[in-house]
Formats: C-alpha cells, structure tokens, sequence
C-alpha cells in the first residue's frame, strides 16, 4: 500500500508450487460431499480425496454502525483491500482520513501514510479503550506510544465511540462519536477485528467451536479425514488452556506444518497460542507476547509486573537508541507469562522471541535472574543490564517482599 514491494512478490507464484508437482486450481469450491470424500469447483470440476485440508481463514469485521457501506468506508485484510486503498487515495485524494480501531493494522496503516504521504493528509485515530494498541500493551507501555505518534502529526482519540458515518451522494463525509463530536472523513478505515470462514466448514457438517472449527491438536476436525488449520479454526491459549481465536500469521503458519507431519505420519501437537506479534510505526517497534497485565487480571491472575528502560548498544557508543520492556509474572507460580517492547532500534524488539521461548518454557523469576544474553557493545546494552535479568531481578525483590 505503501508502494514498497510490488504485488506480485507478496503471493507464492502458482509456477513455484507446480515445479513442486502440485496441481494448483484457482476456481471456487462450491460443495464438499464428504460422504463421497470428493469436492466440487465452480464451472463443475470434481476433485476426489483422501485427505481434505480446509484453510478458509477469516474476513474482516464490520460493525453494525450507519453508514458503513458508504464508499470510501474499508477494510485490509488482503491484496485487493490494500490496491483499493491505494487507487482510492489516489484517484480521491481524502483530505481527512479516520481509521476506527487503534489495533495494530489501523496503527501501521496510519503511519505508512502518514510517512510516506507527509503532510497530505490529516489523520485521525478513533479507540474506544483508553489506549492504543490495547491487545499489545497494558496503559504504561502504551502512554509513551501515543505520546510518540501525536508528536508525529497522528490525532489519537481514546476511550470514544462511533455512532455512524455520515455521508453525500453515497460517499462518505464525516464520523459522528458518541460523545457528541463530529469528525470530517473523505476516507475512513474499519479495522476492529476479523470472523473465521466458517460457511463451507457449516454446510459439510463440522463440529464448530466459540471462535471458529473445531480441532484436536493435530489439526484434524470432527471428520477423521477432513483437518482445518489458520484463522478458520479455535487455538487454545497457552497460558490460559482457554479457547482463544489466535488470529494471527505465526500459529497459522505452524498449524500448516503441523497437518504436513500429521499426513506423513509424524505427530507433533500444537501447543497453543501465545499471540506473539509485533508492529512498526515510524522508527518505533512494538512487540508483545503471553498476557498484559490487565488481561491477566481479567482471567484472575495476580501478578508481579517489572518495568526496565534499555538502551540498544553500550551507553557509550554512539548512535544508542531507548527501549523499554515489561515482563508480566504469575504471583504464585512466579512463572513468566507476558512481555511487551516499546523499542526505537528494531533489533532489541526481537527480544521478544527470548520472552515467548521462556513462556513456553515455563520459566521462573529466580530462573530468569540467572539469564544472559550474547553481548557486545554494538548490539545490546551492558551484560550489567541485560533487561530480561534486570526485569526479574526487580520481580524478585517484589515477591519476596510480598
């Protein structure tokens, strides 16, 4: 959308994945008769099978609010949502643009706007939490962030409802909060969250769950011959052992290798989902995994939480850059279970991978004061404080107190 990568390099090119003997059919299922394990393609193909993988994944959300099938009201959830961004921006040149939802596709759209369009446009973020990124980040981390992109030029509005979208001749003009005010909109974007396709899954008569198909940990649904993987399907949360959507790339990805393995006859089983992810905004990386603090709170947890600001190289090189981490731990069970990076160097916001392996690890607080991590003056801060160790050497000191 930014104009950074052409659209042809973001898809796997059919003619890769038929020099691999893959037979790539690009048609519209219509019906699956598992009965006959055979499943029909619009123009009226019949494909027979021994095993049928769906992968149907999920659509974004549009809320019920008037107005929103107004033109200049969208959505991003694939290649042709971003081509129609682009071509509208172009073609209309919105003076306002309004983006409800401060999750991390409104955020990073705003700025790869904002960034690459400067000046051109006045942009108007719309949150109805107190915060944003409010998935990601608990309120201390998040403060800093919209601190940082105001001082961009981006107008973030917390805690605010849309009422409906106003519009002439069928396109849309304005936004119209809960609160009473009125924002002016040539363009406005609806990312509020995404729904499993789970209509084909319906019709052949799959067991559904809360948060999309139901699967066992190798993948397979209710059919013994049929397996689903991606955002179609319910994860369970790795921390919580609670059903969960986990609509993110990552476990989508592992839930594919994972149905590989399962039809060559090696078991692996998913181990849940930690909602690792991660955004960039201008120079600032955010990353985030596991539990917030205030999610942790909503599942009856209490916590110990440590806060550390880190620098990305020695004090006393040249070209340090700030970043801060927040580690969130289980009060009695001392286990790690939640971190956030609010970083200006890319590289320390990696660190959020170390954080998810000791999640899934099961890794303590005293555990964690005895981490080190590969140092050098150029890539990280003093081996005196490496943040993770600093982090549990405060919630150390916090739960003995306690």
């Amino acid at each position: 959308m930014a104009g950074l990568v052409a659209s042809e390099s973001i898809v796997v090119p059919d003619k890769m994945l038929e020099s691999s003997g893959i037979n790539v059919v690009q048609a519209e299922v219509t019906k699956v008769d598992a009965a006959n394990k055979s499943v029909l393609v619009s123009g009226g193909k019949e494909f027979k099978y021994d095993k049928l993988i769906l992968a149907t994944g999920s659509s974004s959300f549009i809320p019920p609010i008037e107005g929103n099938d107004l033109e200049g009201v969208m959505t991003l959830r694939g290649l042709d949502d971003a081509e129609k961004i682009k071509s509208y921006i172009a073609d209309k040149n919105p003076k306002n643009i309004v983006l409800i939802g401060a999750g991390f596709i409104s955020m990073e759209i705003a700025t790869l706007i904002a960034e690459h369009m400067p000046a051109q446009f006045n942009i108007t973020v719309i949150e109805l939490m107190e915060r944003p990124l409010p998935l990601m980040l608990d309120k201390d981390m998040s403060d800093s962030v919209q601190a940082y992109l105001e001082g961009k030029g981006l107008t973030i509005l917390t805690g605010e409802k849309v009422e409906k979208l106003t519009g002439q001749d069928g396109k849309v003009t304005g936004v119209t909060l809960a609160s009473g005010k009125k924002l002016d909109a040539g363009m406005v974007f609806m990312n509020v969250g995404v729904r499993p396709n789970i209509g084909l899954a319906k019709d052949i008569g799959l067991e559904m769950a809360r948060f999309g198909i139901k699967v066992n940990p190798f993948q397979e649904t209710s059919d013994p011959d049929i397996m689903a993987v991606g955002d179609c399907v319910e994860k369970i949360n790795f921390i919580t052992q609670k059903p969960t959507p986990g609509q993110l790339r990552g476990p989508a990805v592992m839930q594919g290798r994972i149905a590989a393995k399962r039809l060559a006859g090696i078991d692996v089983e998913f181990p849940g989902v930690v909602d690792a992810g991660g955004c960039k905004m201008f120079d600032m990386t955010i990353t985030a995994t596991g539990l917030t603090e205030e999610n942790a709170a909503k599942e009856g947890i209490e916590t110990i939480c440590a806060v550390v600001d880190s620098r990305s190289k020695h004090g006393m090189i040249p070209g340090m850059k700030p970043w801060k981490i927040k580690l969130v731990f289980d009060k009695k069970t001392e286990k790690l279970i939640g971190g956030q990076i609010v970083s200006h160097a890319i590289a320390p916001a990696r660190e959020i991978d170390a954080v998810t392996a000791f999640i899934l690890g099961g890794k303590t607080i005293p555990e964690l004061t005895t981490f080190t991590s590969a140092c050098n003056p150029d890539i990280s801060s003093e081996p005196s404080a490496e943040p993770i160790t600093v982090a549990a050497e405060q919630a150390l000191m916090k739960s003995r107190k306690g």
